[in-house]
């Protein structure tokens, strides 16, 4: 199957769940609280519907706008704008009827439907899977900076090691750039000193400016070859897959990163490379370097175990029970939403440039893995259900954090905004998401089409 359709199949599994647990969560307490629920929707049904039934006072149905779902509460002022059966007297089965306390559970229970999801996947994960991670102050020589432009703007080179960013120990490599991304300071270990240096208040942007670039760094492994390609001068020089260059041109490597620099000195020249077969095989072989400064191979990698079995890094392994797998999964929703929060942050303060890489529907569906991958559907849909729940409690009209906030000015104050003022505040509110839905799906288009 072509992987953007495997893409796009679990793209919209994932956001159907996610929608109608998301309005179970307002669903479930507003019945509790014995108000009255008109429609319940997978996506909108704007002039019609794919599907629907109605059961027990309340129309259940699919829309065909994939852009939500939502729950019709009577009495209250919603998506649907229907201001009609405000002008009426109030019924006591309607949601503008009941404490401001019942109100506000009601319109909380969605985000909170949408962190508890998350937090219960990250503990089936942990259970299921466990966890295993590079330690990120186990490499032995520092990481490889592939992107030299980028690590010199961050200021960060090949053999260095970030420990922290803002004071806050890095326990795992794969966690370095995502702690980058949200971070002002880093510490960073260099020839055995340590120092603290700002990161560029622009330095998302940067990123942005090249995604394939993004990951710009990498830890270091030999050289080892994968493959010889089959249009290389070499193709007959008697490499074979699975030789370790240790050597070139009488000069010793480690790493692979270290070769590149090395051929340069050997453009259009024969060198002898040294390398180990079989593990302890060492024979010298001539080769032709390329006027480009290659030598005509793919490389290939060691196992993790070899890595670990050499001392060149370490893989912490960790296997949850049930019970152990609780604290760790409620941790990985609070680590999760606690960076997503920084990052936004970020996008809000436009000196950082965060603002361009905001994303819509494309953006979101390029989490998904491109095969089916259970572990990686059921990260990607987590995440999003975090996205979900943080996007929805901000404070703007038509959000459920829009009636939160005038909820709670209600309770504080003691006095309800009027049917007019919570109209005109859900339209404007309206507008806005459609400015930012416009806003985040241009981005991907000009991606698209640009980049």
């Amino acid at each position: 199957m072509d992987p953007i359709l495997i893409k796009i199949i679990q793209f919209f599994l994932s956001l159907s769940l996610l929608i109608v647990l998301h309005e179970l969560g307002h669903f479930i307490p507003a019945k509790i609280f014995k108000t009255r629920v008109e429609k319940f929707y997978l996506f909108f049904d704007v002039k019609f519907a794919l599907f629907k039934k109605k059961i027990g006072g309340t129309e259940y149905g699919i829309g065909w706008l994939p852009l939500g779902g939502y729950v019709k509460i009577s009495g209250m002022i919603d998506e649907s704008m229907d201001t009609e059966a405000m002008k009426e007297e109030p019924k006591e089965w309607e949601f503008r009827s009941k404490p401001a306390w019942q109100r506000l559970i009601i319109m909380l229970g969605g985000v909170t439907v949408n962190f508890i999801l998350a937090v219960l996947i990250y503990i089936g994960m942990a259970w299921s899977y466990g966890d295993q991670y590079m330690k990120a102050d186990s490499l032995k020589d520092g990481f490889w900076v592939t992107e030299k432009n980028i690590g010199d703007k961050l200021g960060v080179k090949t053999g260095d090691l970030i420990v922290a960013v803002d004071g806050n120990k890095i326990e795992k490599f794969g966690a370095i750039l995502p702690e980058l991304v949200t971070g002002n300071t880093m510490t960073v270990l260099r020839d055995g000193q340590t120092f603290e240096q700002e990161i560029p208040v622009d330095f998302i942007a940067t990123l942005i400016e090249d995604e394939d670039r993004m990951r710009f760094i990498s830890y270091r492994f030999p050289f080892v070859i994968g493959e010889v390609s089959p249009d290389s001068e070499n193709k007959n020089a008697g490499l074979l897959p699975e030789d370790e260059v240790v050597a070139i041109g009488g000069t010793e490597i480690k790493y692979f990163d270290e070769a590149k620099a090395i051929l340069e000195n050997y453009k259009s020249q024969e060198v002898a490379l040294t390398v180990v077969r079989n593990g302890n095989n060492r024979m010298e072989i001539p080769v032709m370097i390329s006027d480009t400064a290659t030598i005509g191979v793919r490389p290939g990698v060691l196992s993790m175990d070899v890595m670990q079995e050499r001392g060149l890094m370490k893989i912490e392994k960790i296997k949850y029970s049930f019970l152990e797998a609780i604290p760790a999964g409620i941790d990985k929703g609070v680590s999760t939403l606690s960076n997503y929060v920084g990052q936004m942050k970020k996008i809000f303060n436009p000196s950082t440039g965060a603002y361009k890489g905001v994303g819509g529907f494309a953006a979101i569906g390029s989490i998904f893995p491109d095969t089916w991958d259970w572990p990686g559907f059921w990260s990607a849909t987590a995440f999003i259900s975090i996205i979900l729940a943080f996007m929805n409690i901000l404070p703007i009209p038509a959000l459920d954090g829009g009636h939160v906030t005038f909820l709670l000015y209600e309770m504080i104050t003691g006095r309800k905004p009027s049917d007019k003022f919570l109209e005109n505040a859900q339209m404007i509110g309206f507008f806005l998401l459609i400015a930012l839905l416009l806003f985040a799906n241009g981005n991907d288009l000009y991606k698209w089409l640009i980049k």
